[in-house]
């Protein structure tokens, strides 16, 4: 049986100040995130990451809940850019840290690693 999806279907990363981390966000892939008031309830707040969902890709959120926190060691979710280098250059202009500069994956392309300002770390890749 053939499944006609992709295995990730949607991603959450978890923030401690919701604004910090949505002006990250925006600073990096110049994409405005939106308020999701629908889901945030009691502790827990949610701004999703713009999509379509027309075109492949997964969508995603930034979360606020006193259930998970924000760090490094876990997931990894990679964000699909032109150009990682452009990304990642970006992200430590909007106070993040480049832990991996963008590098060669052989015939799959480019990866950047980098740290948000809420201590998450995440991956960008390109083709070129």
């Amino acid at each position: 049986m053939s499944q006609n999806f992709n295995p990730v279907g949607w991603f959450e990363l978890y923030v401690d100040d919701m604004a910090r981390a949505k002006k990250f966000y925006e600073a990096v892939f110049l994409r405005p995130l939106t308020d999701l008031p629908a889901a945030s309830s009691g502790d827990t707040q949610m701004t999703l990451f713009a999509m379509d969902m027309s075109v492949p890709g997964c969508a995603g959120a930034l979360v606020k809940s006193p259930h998970n926190k924000p760090g490094s060691g876990g997931t990894m979710v990679y964000f699909t850019c032109l150009d990682c280098a452009v990304e990642a250059a970006r992200a430590a202009a909007a106070g993040g840290t480049v832990c991996q500069p963008r590098m060669s994956i052989g015939e799959y392309g480019f990866i950047a690693i980098v740290q948000d300002t809420e201590g998450n770390t995440i991956g960008l890749h390109s083709r070129q």
